[in-house]
């Protein structure tokens, strides 16, 4: 059977997104819906991985379905490809199942050559249209398929305006946009070594496989990356009849959204522009109108379209994002798709949605991103602070939040002081391109001179979460001195600014900001999430503040306190450090007495801050060096605070030096060697629940974890050191006490072994940091020296630390779940790694069998939503 690779617009649906992407499969539905759309065909997400598979060669079957479907578009629209008297032109452009604003390439215009463009300007008796068309094309051309900078184009057409005095493009003349073609040839020329293709056939082509490169270009591995998109998708091509909104002051393109992507508004929200192309709205290049101004240009156009809009919103049932051109006051559509929105948006907008009728709950709840939550989770400007502070500048509210940082120029910069140093960035440009997507993801916050609401950055910012001011007309940017200025004010790289994505005001300040609260549309949607999900979710706190942070964002307990950061604070480092340097037990068991009132109060605290909720305290983790000085000043001071000589700590710290910590004297195994600090750790542990249950009244069941164990006699020689401290004091306060004691599953002999070790151990919980440590065989800490070559090469897609591998160490979680139960059947199951606020490392813990994952406070809603989203997927 041979392999259909090119469907027509008509022969396709809504249901195929996955061969057509979701471009051709809307262009398809809207078709099928008898929508104004220029006509086409896609070539589908297939032909792109065979294009792959065949070492980057395009199939003869493509060829001859491409080929097959020009001659179809020639017939429907009566124009011939390439004709130098009637010429069909067509845009390309990439699709793939999930939207990727800006991420792949597009090409408008193709099909026109020397002979076809006169053949344009004839038939339409417009000359700057013809040629505006034209050295669009070749621009475009030369920067997606041949990658040549776009800017020695730009610079071309800004000393045209400057020579004509022309303020913006459509100033220009016919002449002068010819002229522009013969300079932008010469570039072509001198940058490919080759003349400008005259053949349209090769021409699309050539423009098709760039958009099946364009696939794997860095930006768009970058982008999958964030938003867990597998490489094996590929993108499919759509091939469109050409629409022209260039052609005069009857015309126009625009970009517009059903409902406000920023707020969630019920209301329309777009801009256009007169005599343009769509690329000048999406790139930023002129500032457009509010789409209300159509209604005053082109009324009958404007109620056409609010017609259309209104209908694709009940068709999709969701937020709709459409592109669209006016071709001689004739309307057609370009595109539709779920809009990207803010998470104040989605969260409005899906609970609107229910208000109206037009979705469940549940369908609600699966429009929604969980990654989107964070947006929410995290701090706005103090409005007391930012009642004293003076914008010095204003320009959209493109993605609202606050960002406060240091000024960078380019997304290089941008990166690097985020990953060298830190650094709190805000990106500041002229106007975005997918090529800065690494510095977006950076920044804290971006600021761009052009661009509307719609453009580049704003899109991108918003599905990112981040501030963003678009279209800052007051700030003058010169990029290559690394210096803005606006007014009197000169900001130059590194010096600090604010933005209100709210509001659109920039302060040249470094304000202040406070935390968010869960309310309204949140708590609504939240609850709506709870009634759903079976899965609990628990909190990693180490602090009774973030345990009650957690519990506001909904956490249902702690599943993970790690002790040791409790041994930092300078009142207690010198307590741990007299038990590192202690030569005999007694010495080592005065300082841990010390330790003793310190570590029950912690634990107090946090038990009243949770209430009655299920805590989990990991016994001491790391490796005792790390308590102890490293470099030379320090040494010297610390020997003289503790009345040790230099030679003496020096020699301690020598001993404790190991090759490899990460597998070394931690864990388990410091309470094998020094069991004293087990039984420390237990009594305070006990000790607290017995206070707590005796002063509160809570019914505390403490739950005691065993770090590193990966051998059932290993588990149960700390365990019985720990038993035989709870159940002395429990039995001499007369109060009744549960407690449990488990382990964390960490080393992959433990999935293993889980069955014997479950015999031993009420419950597991998957610390997946070190368990993908162990199995993968490098560390979280120096692996990002390297995983970025992994990621360029498509070895790995993701980054394991961030997203559970389950193909490996998924596999060892799902193999000591089933041989825990085997032979403790009611054993309690969690997961305390970062992958417990994850989305796709959540629904992985929900079909395996676990009762809980704990993830960090700020991530605790996030899991709540990936949680009931897990239910509804795997129905």
């Amino acid at each position: 059977m041979v392999t259909k690779f090119v469907y027509m617009f008509s022969e396709g649906d809504a249901s195929m997104r996955n061969l057509l992407g979701g471009k051709g499969a809307n262009l398809a539905e809207m078709t099928k819906l008898g929508m104004p759309i220029p006509q086409g065909f896609t070539v589908t997400t297939e032909a792109c991985n065979d294009y792959y598979d065949k070492g980057r060669v395009v199939d003869d079957g493509v060829i001859k379905g491409i080929e097959d479907g020009i001659e179809k578009l020639e017939a429907i629209s009566n124009k011939k490809f390439g004709d130098k008297n009637n010429p069909l032109l067509v845009s390309v452009r990439s699709g793939s199942r999930a939207s990727m604003p800006g991420m792949m390439d597009t090409v408008l215009n193709l099909g026109l050559n020397d002979a076809s463009v006169e053949g344009l300007k004839n038939k339409t008796g417009n000359m700057k249209f013809a040629y505006d068309s034209y050295r669009r094309f070749i621009q475009m051309f030369a920067d997606v398929v041949k990658e040549v900078n776009k800017e020695f184009f730009e610079e071309e057409l800004v000393k045209m305006k400057e020579l004509k005095g022309a303020a913006s493009d459509m100033d220009l003349t016919g002449e002068d946009f010819k002229k522009l073609v013969s300079t932008f040839k010469k570039i072509y020329k001198e940058k490919t070594g080759a003349d400008f293709p005259q053949e349209p056939k090769e021409q699309l082509m050539e423009s098709i496989t760039a958009v099946f490169r364009s696939w794997d270009n860095p930006r768009a591995i970058v982008y999958r990356r964030m938003h867990d998109i597998p490489s094996s998708w590929g993108t499919a091509v759509n091939v469109q009849m050409m629409v022209f909104g260039n052609m005069g002051d009857t015309c126009g393109t625009g970009v517009a959204f059903t409902r406000n992507p920023a707020t969630g508004e019920n209301l329309i929200f777009g801009e256009y522009l007169i005599n343009a192309q769509g690329e000048d709205v999406v790139a930023g290049v002129r500032t457009p109108n509010p789409i209300a101004v159509l209604e005053r240009d082109m009324p009958e156009v404007y109620k056409e379209f609010m017609d259309i809009t209104t209908n694709l919103e009940n068709h999709y049932q969701d937020m709709q994002d459409v592109e669209f051109t006016i071709e001689n006051k004739k309307l057609y559509f370009l595109q539709t798709r779920n809009g990207k929105r803010t998470a104040q948006a989605a969260l409005k907008i899906a609970v609107d949605l229910v208000a109206e009728g037009m979705v469940t709950e549940e369908e609600a709840i699966m429009k929604v991103d969980p990654k989107q939550l964070d947006q929410l989770l995290h701090p706005m400007f103090d409005v007391k602070v930012l009642d004293n502070a003076t914008p010095v500048a204003k320009g959209l509210p493109a993605s609202p939040g606050a960002a406060a940082g240091q000024v960078y120029f380019t997304a290089e910069a941008a990166k690097e002081a985020k990953d060298k140093r830190d650094e709190r960035v805000i990106l500041v440009r002229q106007e975005t391109s997918p090529e800065d997507i690494e510095g977006m993801a950076a920044a804290r916050g971006i600021l761009t001179v052009r661009g509307g609401m719609t453009s580049h950055a704003a899109v991108v910012a918003r599905g990112m979460g981040t501030c963003c001011v678009a279209g800052c007309g007051d700030i003058v940017v010169n990029e290559k001195e690394k210096y803005f200025t606006v007014g009197s004010y000169t900001v130059k790289e590194g010096d600090f600014i604010s933005l209100d994505g709210t509001t659109g005001k920039v302060y040249i300040d470094d304000i202040k900001t406070v935390s968010p609260e869960i309310s309204g549309d949140f708590a609504t949607f939240m609850a709506w999430s709870d009634k759903i999900r079976t899965l609990k979710v628990r909190t990693n706190a180490d602090t009774p503040k973030d345990a009650i942070k957690a519990v506001e964002f909904g956490a249902e307990g702690i599943g993970l306190t790690r002790t040791e950061h409790m041994f930092f604070n300078d009142t207690r480092i010198t307590s741990v450090r007299k038990m590192i340097l202690a030569e005999t037990e007694e010495a080592r068991r005065a300082a841990l007495n010390e330790l003793l009132p310190m570590q029950r109060e912690d634990f107090i605290g946090i038990y009243e801050a949770m209430e009655e909720k299920p805590v989990t305290i990991r016994l001491l983790d790391p490796p005792l060096h790390e308590f102890l000085p490293q470099d030379e000043k320090s040494i010297v001071k610390i020997a003289k605070e503790m009345n040790v000589t230099v030679e003496k700590l020096k020699a301690k710290i020598e001993s404790l030096h190991e090759f490899n910590p990460m597998m070394g004297h931690r864990g388990c195994r410091l309470a094998i060697t020094f069991p004293e600090i087990a039984e420390m750790q237990g009594r305070a542990i006990i000790e607290a629940a017995l206070e707590v249950k005796k002063t509160k009244g809570f019914n505390i069941i403490p739950e005691i974890m065993v770090p590193l164990a990966g051998e059932a006699r290993e588990f149960k020689y700390v365990k019985d050191v720990i038993t035989n401290v709870a159940d002395t004091l429990i039995k001499e306060s007369g109060i009744e006490l549960d407690y449990m004691v488990g382990t964390m599953i960490e080393i992959p002999r433990a999935a293993l072994l889980a069955d014997e070790i479950a015999k031993e151990a009420a419950f597991f919980s998957f610390g997946t940091n070190d368990l993908t440590q162990m199995t993968f065989g490098f560390s979280r800490d120096d692996a990002g020296g390297f995983l970025d070559d992994y990621y360029t090469k498509q070895i790995y897609e993701f980054d394991p630390f961030a997203k559970l591998d389950q193909e490996g160490v998924g596999q060892l979680v799902k193999m000591a779940v089933e041989k825990g139960k085997s032979t403790r059947p009611n054993i309690k199951l969690g997961i305390c790694g970062e992958h417990g606020g994850d989305p796709s490392s959540v629904d992985f813990c929900y079909r395996v069998g676990l009762h809980y994952v704990s993830c960090s406070p700020f991530r605790v809603p996030i899991a709540r939503l990936a949680a009931a989203q897990s239910v509804l997927m795997n129905k």
